[in-house]
């Protein structure tokens, strides 16, 4: 779910962390002042946005580029356009959880001057009260960064393991461990949270055993696509559509050929890419005789055939399931999710792509 823009990176809410705050506020709500409720998730809420900044601020300053920021109920996830080296790696995962203890240090700081006691008594932390905000959000990004360095993935300590093993060990081989890691920290925590009867600890559970398999994933894709270029993987016999082409036009192509992305042409010249799904958005809104060229999209991922697929492969996860593959002005191939999908379960078998 689209929300808003910090500092020019586009920040998702994960469906689930909706959810989450729906349950918070209907188990929580009626036990405090809906104002310091409020307050206190805010506060919360920023702690974890200004953690994932520092993790932008950081890589940025290595040249890479954080794509977007996605909320999960276990924290946020910063996405970068590429794999960073160990080095960089190892700072950039540092940056998040040394955010959290300068958040509560200077809240501690704060109350300190302002000569507001500062308790360090669980009991009195447990039960959110107005008197014990602050407190309870330092206590609360120190809890954070203790969570994010646990070496396990999708934590930030996950990174830094990896970072660590990445100047002795293959990258794939030091994913492996680090993402192996977070499954049994998944499992055990899962295992208590049933057992405790702890069913909040299950459902972060849940999240980070997916958070971990999806790396394992990740760091396969990138080991066996390393070192080749987009031209191995790319379709290079595919139907293209005319500027005056009709949306008509278009629909029958679709059910005719296996293909779902359409570039559009003028000439020589693309212009434009017409996807399924705008394809389907046109038919119900605009009609079958409406051109093509006015519902296409004209903002689109253009790939250099001799890019490296390791590369490619963060690019596509954020594009969409189409990128078209451009010799400089000469549109050459198409680059699909589901090719590429097909390309990676053929280099797993042991097929080596002809290049």
């Amino acid at each position: 779910m689209p929300a808003f823009r910090l500092m020019g990176v586009p920040v998702r809410l994960h469906f689930t962390f909706v959810l989450l705050i729906i349950f918070l506020v209907v188990t929580d709500l009626g036990h405090q002042s809906s104002g310091t409720f409020a307050l206190f998730l805010a506060g919360l809420f920023s702690s974890v946005l200004l953690h994932e900044m520092a993790h932008a601020v950081v890589a940025s300053r290595f040249g890479v580029r954080i794509t977007e920021i996605v909320m999960f109920p276990i924290g946020g996830v910063s996405r970068m356009e590429r794999i960073a080296r160990p080095a960089e790696e190892l700072l950039i995962s540092l940056a998040g959880p040394a955010m959290n203890l300068l958040l509560a240090g200077a809240l501690f700081g704060y109350m300190a001057a302002m000569h507001r006691g500062i308790t360090f008594q669980l009991s009195e932390l447990i039960e959110l009260r107005d008197s014990n905000v602050l407190p309870r959000l330092a206590f609360a990004n120190i809890l954070l960064a203790g969570f994010n360095l646990l070496p396990a993935f999708p934590m930030d300590g996950g990174r830094i393991l990896r970072a660590l093993l990445s100047f002795i060990r293959p990258e794939q081989e030091a994913t492996r461990l680090a993402a192996w890691m977070g499954r049994a920290l998944a499992i055990s925590m899962g295992l208590y949270g049933l057992v405790a009867p702890q069913f909040m600890l299950v459902f972060i559970a849940f999240f980070i055993y997916l958070g971990a398999a999806q790396e394992g994933v990740a760091a396969l894709g990138r080991s066996l696509t390393n070192g080749i270029p987009v031209r191995a993987a790319m379709i290079t016999r595919f139907e293209r559509l005319g500027h005056g082409d009709t949306v008509r036009h278009a629909a029958n192509l679709l059910l005719a050929t296996a293909q779902q992305d359409f570039p559009v042409m003028h000439n020589d010249q693309v212009i434009g890419l017409l996807g399924r799904n705008s394809l389907l958005r046109a038919l119900a809104h605009e009609g079958p005789d409406a051109y093509v060229a006015g519902v296409m999209e004209r903002d689109y991922l253009s790939l250099e055939p001799d890019m490296d697929l390791s590369e490619v492969l963060a690019l596509m996860a954020h594009a969409g399931r189409c990128a078209l593959v451009m010799d400089g002005v000469n549109l050459t191939g198409l680059l699909t999710t589901d090719n590429l999908s097909e390309f990676l379960m053929l280099r797993r078998v042991g097929m080596e792509p002809s290049v």
